[in-house]
């Protein structure tokens, strides 16, 4: 799933396939560099029709781990290569307690964080915080600040589909009941303190990284580590 970032004089984003990083961008950044010319990354500086099938081929493929894709024009860039996917939008919520305790979800065997897909019409403030509702079971939530933009794909009765997934930094007041959403294959949910986090991150998704990262957690975890 894809992450995005503006940074002074530099734009790129991070499409995830499954648990591996595309980096689309216009400049190559302390981030990127180790990727450039690491033995399992692919790299590509030609936009065209015929590049960019060939690295998304490459993106598929197991030896693969990572790719960059760099082009001055990252608009341009980004459009081309999104150009390729039927696009789905989603909403989600990193959701805090009174006690500044994180919720997460356990859904298909991994520690994951509520979202799911908007309604038509509907803003993404008002998915997230429905989806959020739904999955959990909480009944007041207070929805803060936008958190960040990911990016993920993966393949559906024969398409190529990307989740571009909008997230917010949510607050839940007060005590409140959690139900998970069992038609969602939620099976379990727990607030969890900063101080245990990393018993939950070493089996999740790269994508989940970057939401803990984007709202300052992923210090505590790396410290723990």
């Amino acid at each position: 799933m894809l992450r995005a970032e503006l940074i002074p004089d530099l734009m790129h984003i991070k499409v995830y396939f499954q648990d591996k990083p595309l980096y689309l961008t216009d400049e190559i950044n302390a981030e990127i560099e180790p990727y450039v010319h690491h033995d399992d990354s692919v790299f590509m500086d030609e936009l065209s029709t015929p590049a960019i099938n060939s690295i998304l081929h490459e993106m598929r493929q197991q030896k693969v781990h990572a790719g960059v894709f760099i082009n001055k024009d990252f608009e341009e860039l980004k459009k081309s290569v999104f150009k390729k996917f039927t696009i789905i939008f989603t909403a989600g919520g990193l959701v805090l307690n009174e006690k500044n305790n994180l919720l997460m979800i356990h859904r298909r065997g991994k520690w994951d964080l509520p979202k799911g897909k908007l309604d038509p019409g509907e803003s993404f403030e008002k998915c997230a915080v429905r989806e959020v509702k739904e999955e959990t079971g909480l009944k007041e939530v207070k929805l803060e600040k936008p958190l960040l933009i990911t990016y993920h794909t993966y393949d559906e009765n024969g398409k190529h589909i990307l989740k571009e997934t909008h997230w917010y930094c949510m607050r839940a007041p007060g005590y409140q009941d959690l139900i998970p959403q069992e038609e969602e294959q939620i099976t379990k949910l727990v607030w969890v303190e900063e101080k245990d986090l990393v018993k939950y991150t070493g089996n999740t998704y790269p994508l989940i990284i970057d939401v803990l990262d984007a709202a300052g957690f992923l210090q505590k975890v790396r410290w723990q580590n």
